[in-house]
């Protein structure tokens, strides 16, 4: 029986320091005092691609890479160095981040690797997109490679009429999605589902548009479905919908959760909800992150960010994103419209945006910059289009973790200052910014020794400016210098600053 739910709509130290802007500060603070911790926003060393990772995933160890690409490269290996030749795919040891020798080369057609995912128990993983050709063997755009000794087993081959571009798995059974309209000779519109050794199952759904993500809940039954698609079995469902798992009828709608122009790109699931992540084309689009209700296919929110979003996943009561968003403005703790900041993390309980701001460049290809996420361990994977990280060269391939952080903030203060009273200093400078922390110590120092230590909140899009008045003898003469730290790592100091005390008031117009 079909089940149509109606969904609401989420709207939309020292007394001598004088923190600037304090009240318009509250909002975008509001997370600190909240207890989500984030990943550090420093990047780990991490090999590098000479093109596009489409896909990343996780299984006994290793971390898989799919995409376009030719060769990977070490770390810091400008482009054209110390390349190893690597088709399309690249596996990696998760802890370490070391290049392991699993390499068989996805060619022919497109030549491309779009989806990867391991089986339940990471025995198998699944690889899709739009290739011909695995090593020798003839294939048609799916396959699934045995972990333990990254061979390409012979029962898992589906002629697949067309790219596919999502796998999810069960215990029982994969799912494929995307673009094809026949799968083994038989009719399937961009959704099918097999038997792990590869037959072809009577599920089956008429999607009109290519299909992007899938999430399988089996504790329920169904599978959730992502995508470009406007109709599913023949009514409109608007870009996601929930079948059943067994024959592909539909058993939840979500309607007026996206409008018309805006397409679902992945999916994840934490406990009893589950995360999507859209992007969209013009005005009027969505192109956030919605949280909804596994049980029965309500909104628990939606935040209404613009810029583009290509995966999420959860951890730790987080939701980080691969996005390239510009502006958050009616979002908890958001920004205004500015610069594409290419990664997020929010609380997953009521979507606020928490600090946590690691960045990359547009990058490569559509220039959307990172495009696939996977949890390992306490290590978040990434890869897309980028060819920097946080301002450095690093191309397709990056990852963070829990510390310890390896970088001080991002900006030193210029000190500025004057002596207008007797006895008096009075030092401003404009707050600087760090990718992880809000709160700052401002380390001032009095011909080198310390002498104040306040603290500050800021993000890049609101430094405020502060003050410190220092007290010492009149007409003595000092050399002041300030540096900042996030309590781990702090900035060089700024350049001296010499001023003389004043003896005495200057008279109204004295010069």
């Amino acid at each position: 029986m079909r089940l149509r739910r109606s969904t609401a709509r989420t709207a939309i130290t020292a007394s001598a320091v004088v923190l600037a802007a304090a009240a318009s500060l509250t909002t975008a603070f509001g997370a600190q005092a909240r207890d989500e911790k984030t990943l550090t926003a420093a990047s780990l060393a991490t090999w590098q691609t000479d093109g596009i990772v489409w896909s990343v995933e996780y299984a006994r160890g290793v971390v898989y890479v799919g995409g376009t690409f030719d060769s990977v490269r070490p770390p810091s290996a400008e482009p054209g160095e110390k390349e190893v030749a690597r088709k399309n795919f690249a596996a990696f040891d998760a802890t370490t981040g070391k290049l392991l020798p699993c390499a068989p080369s996805f060619t022919k057609g497109a030549g491309t690797v779009r989806a990867l995912k391991a089986s339940r128990d990471g025995k198998v993983l699944y690889v899709g997109g739009s290739f011909g050709k695995v090593d020798h063997a003839a294939v048609a755009s799916a396959v699934a490679l045995n972990t333990a000794d990254c061979s390409l087993r012979k029962d898992f081959r589906p002629a697949m009429a067309g790219p596919v571009r999502a796998i999810e798995t069960t215990d029982t059974t994969v799912y494929l999605g995307g673009e094809f309209t026949d799968v083994d000779g038989q009719t399937r519109k961009r959704i099918a589902s097999f038997s792990r050794s590869g037959s072809l199952l009577p599920f089956r759904a008429d999607i009109d548009e290519p299909v992007r993500s899938i999430l399988a809940v089996p504790d329920q039954g169904k599978v959730i479905v992502g995508g470009d698609f406007h109709n599913v079995n023949g009514e409109p469902e608007q870009a996601l919908v929930a079948l059943n798992a067994t024959n592909g009828s539909i058993v939840t709608s979500f309607p007026d959760w996206l409008p018309e122009r805006s397409a679902v790109t992945s999916l994840a699931r934490d406990g009893d909800r589950f995360y999507l992540g859209a992007e969209g084309a013009g005005t009027g689009i969505f192109d956030g992150r919605i949280a909804g209700r596994l049980s029965d296919g309500t909104m628990a929110w939606k935040d209404t960010c613009l810029g583009a979003t290509q995966a999420v996943v959860v951890h730790e009561g987080v939701l980080y994103s691969a996005t390239h968003a510009h502006y958050c403005g009616l979002t908890p703790g958001g920004f205004p419209d500015g610069p594409r900041r290419h990664f997020l993390a929010q609380s997953v309980r009521d979507s606020r945006i928490l600090h946590w701001f690691p960045d990359t460049d547009d990058g490569l290809g559509e220039g959307i910059g990172p495009r696939a996420l996977v949890m390992v361990g306490e290590i978040l994977w990434a890869g897309g289009e980028f060819t920097t990280v946080n301002g450095k060269p690093q191309q397709g391939l990056t990852r963070f973790g829990v510390g310890p952080e390896n970088k001080a903030p991002e900006a030193a203060p210029r000190l500025m200052g004057e002596s207008s009273r007797t006895g008096n200093v009075t030092l401003t400078w404009r707050a600087a910014w760090d990718r992880d922390d809000a709160e700052l110590t401002y380390l001032i120092y009095r011909d080198g020794v310390l002498v104040a230590a306040p603290k500050q909140q800021s993000v890049e899009w609101q430094r405020p400016d502060m003050k410190y008045t220092d007290s010492v003898p009149p007409g003595s003469r000092h050399r002041y210098t300030i540096a900042v730290t996030d309590g781990k790592h702090t900035t060089p100091r700024s350049e001296p600053l010499e001023v003389t005390a004043v003896t005495k008031k200057r008279p109204t117009g004295e010069r």
